[in-house]
């Protein structure tokens, strides 16, 4: 049974890379649910693409005062 290393560090199963399609070097994102269960998501290059297409842009709104309004939130 795979353990947690003294470094936090995880060892994913061979089998379940090879279904997740997770290659040495891949990049991932993992979050943590309310439950405490664990997901790892395999990033793929370009999965946002078009995302925010048809968002209207506000020009009077400066960058600088969009990041403070954010950060006030």
């Amino acid at each position: 049974m795979p353990k947690v290393s003294s470094k936090r560090q995880i060892t994913l199963p061979v089998d379940q890379c090879r279904l997740a399609g997770i290659e040495p070097g891949d990049e991932y994102d993992s979050f943590v649910d309310n439950d405490g269960h664990i997901t790892i998501i395999k990033k793929t290059p370009g999965a946002a693409f078009g995302i925010l297409k048809g968002t209207r842009v506000d020009s009077k709104v400066s960058e600088e005062a969009s990041r403070q309004s954010s950060l006030a939130e």
